[in-house]
């Protein structure tokens, strides 16, 4: 698509503009990892010398031995309605909505009254990556933890009531709503515990948000970059806020890793001459965007 276009993000949020065509990370991971297997599978058959084959004769056989997994339930018939479908003998709940406290003294959630304040103590929109760490660190528990929750994006019309409906209205929001959509990206750090097989929300000092607008140091071999250096922070060793938050996971060491996407869809302006234009054509970026805060906020422009 021409770099001045966007594409809504309920029509092809993922479509690709990058028009590289180098191999994606994805299938450079599979080349090195089915390399280093096969190594590593070399090395253990030559180390075993005559009982190589006794080995790779005991791998298939370990593997049957493993059996299939313990979920096991009765298989829903294939359909799609306005209601969640489950098995026999399983249960939903409602564990946490948008705009639930996160705090005894956070303000309960009124769709007709919403503020950037009150949604910087409540919980984000949108959820995506979803994950769980045992409490106290480093156990076991599987009834206690800290859960975080990606916020990748925001619907304003479906936020704010009065918009018309459709993805254009995104970019017709005032400052106002701009501000609560910035604090409700990001992601949440939720307590939370099971009792009496039923799961609930802690209220206490170790939930948190981190928004759009939450000052971020940059530690580690990034830190300090050109690239990272702007007119708020020359140092380059801090940013402000996360958005788009996707993809995510768990280190072996018990922190988070989270990822951001689809930024380009978030700025837009008339700089497609300067030093790194052909970048943000690459990346997408174009005189256009598919929200408004570029009206609002310098650092979307």
């Amino acid at each position: 698509m021409p770099e001045t276009d966007f594409a809504p993000l309920d029509d092809g949020e993922n479509d690709g503009v990058n028009p590289s065509t180098e191999p994606a990370i994805g299938e450079i991971i599979v080349r090195r990892l089915s390399r280093r297997e096969l190594l590593r599978g070399v090395a253990a058959v030559a180390a075993a010398a005559p009982s190589g084959r006794m080995l790779l004769e005991a791998a298939p056989a370990a593997a049957q031995a493993h059996g299939p997994g313990s979920t096991t339930f009765r298989e829903i018939a294939h359909g799609m309605d306005e209601r969640d479908h489950l098995p026999p003998g399983y249960a939903a709940k409602v564990l946490l909505r948008w705009g639930d406290p996160l705090a005894p003294d956070a303000p309960r959630f009124d769709a007709v009254r919403q503020s950037a304040a009150a949604q910087e103590r409540q919980f984000g929109y949108n959820c995506d990556y979803v994950g769980f760490l045992p409490l106290p660190a480093g156990s076991r528990s599987s009834d206690h933890g800290l859960l975080f929750v990606n916020h990748e994006y925001t619907i304003p019309n479906l936020m704010v009531p009065g918009l018309d409906a459709g993805r254009g209205s995104a970019l017709e929001v005032s400052r106002e709503q701009t501000e609560i959509e910035l604090a409700a990206h990001g992601a949440s750090v939720v307590e939370v515990r099971r009792e009496r097989g039923a799961w609930s929300v802690v209220q206490g000092p170790r939930n948190r948000r981190i928004t759009a607008t939450t000052p971020v140091g940059v530690s580690g071999p990034a830190a300090g970059h050109p690239r990272l250096r702007t007119a708020a922070d020359p140092t380059g060793r801090a940013v402000v806020g996360m958005l788009n938050n996707c993809a995510g996971g768990e280190t072996p060491w018990g922190t988070i890793l989270t990822c951001e996407e689809n930024f380009n869809l978030y700025f837009g302006g008339a700089g497609g001459d300067g030093p790194d234009a052909a970048m943000l054509k690459r990346y997408g970026i174009g005189a256009r965007s598919a929200y408004g805060w570029a009206r609002h906020h310098a650092r979307f422009d």
